[in-house]
């Protein structure tokens, strides 16, 4: 049984029954739009609160090269998957030492790519920032980096990543913005805030460094709520669609899937998404072919996340 939170003992056990012998819902991978790579665990801060556990020891995912994230786009055309987008995770993509050569053959195979990083020093290194202007002029308006702003404010965004870390985020994004790339936010929820209030706040933001991001889109301004696995959950069942007026092609895992590298491993492997790099049942195979399958939805993150918060990490 996984490791739950007592409100939740009991529950996410069967994965295709829910605790009162209800049928548990699923989602069909019916239209694929984003493929994922996480570039492995390691970061260089530890937050509060990381839902992947990424820290500056953490390898638990190990870094994934160039050449197995080919056989993933080789794959895509194998099986006809017609993704739009190829998006990369980490921990810190730019700890990654192929992240460039990575970045290079993704915008050569014709997608549009989603960086997501704290722009901090492993972006700001030379070697990175020559390889990323080179990539910028070669396929303008295709690459676009969504950049972990927590708050709007120094002193909550520091709360969760470490004194001066905010500033040292913002020189990261003033490059970006003084070198014409496309940038985007991922923020939290912790704090309460209304979203009217958090989407104002980065407004307010964004117009005093010159970022070029529209803060009341929720592609660009992208707030995520809390994943405490500590909150009791509902499981969701097949009558929670009608229930809820929601359809499964709304939910993350019927549009994309994410490829890791275990550390120990012989090869990458395919996860149902990106939120569930630990949960061993949501491995779905070694091949894009093996991940066609249908995912159960069970685990508390499935209904809080996905299905009743609404969440999604893609653009």
């Amino acid at each position: 049984m996984k490791d739950l939170a007592p409100a939740n003992i009991g529950k996410f056990e069967d994965p295709f029954v829910t605790a009162k012998g209800e049928a548990r819902a699923s989602v069909a991978l019916t239209h694929p739009e984003t493929l994922w790579f996480n570039t492995g665990t390691l970061c260089n801060i530890e937050c509060v609160n990381c839902y992947i556990e990424s820290s500056p020891t953490n390898d638990a995912l190990v870094y994934i090269t160039a050449d197995e994230v080919q056989v993933y786009l080789d794959q895509l055309i194998d099986r006809n998957w017609n993704v739009r987008e190829i998006a990369f995770t980490g921990g810190e993509p730019f700890m990654n030492p192929d992240m460039i050569e990575i970045l290079r053959r993704s915008l050569a195979a014709g997608y549009e790519v989603l960086v997501l990083t704290n722009a901090m020093l492993p972006m700001q290194r030379k070697r990175v920032k020559d390889g990323l202007l080179e990539l910028n002029a070669a396929y303008p308006g295709k690459l676009t980096f969504r950049i972990s702003v927590d708050h709007y404010s120094a002193e909550k965004h520091d709360e969760e990543r470490g004194k001066g870390s905010f500033e040292k985020t913002l020189i990261g994004m003033d490059w970006l913005r003084d070198n014409g790339m496309t940038m985007a936010v991922a923020g939290r929820t912790v704090w309460g805030d209304t979203d009217a209030d958090s989407r104002a706040g980065y407004a307010a933001l964004y117009a005093d460094r010159g970022y070029d991001i529209d803060a009341m889109n929720p592609g660009m301004t992208v707030l995520f709520p809390e994943m405490d696995e500590t909150v009791e959950v509902p499981e969701i069942t097949t009558a929670c669609w009608g229930i809820l007026n929601k359809h499964p092609d709304a939910i993350m895992c019927s549009s994309s899937r994410m490829v890791v590298k275990r550390k120990g491993a012989g090869k990458p492997a395919v996860l149902a998404c990106t939120l569930l790099a630990y949960s061993p049942e949501f491995e779905l195979g070694e091949t894009l072919e093996q991940a066609e399958r249908d995912v159960q939805l069970n685990h508390p993150h499935c209904a809080k996340f996905c299905v009743l918060g609404g969440a999604s990490c893609s653009a």
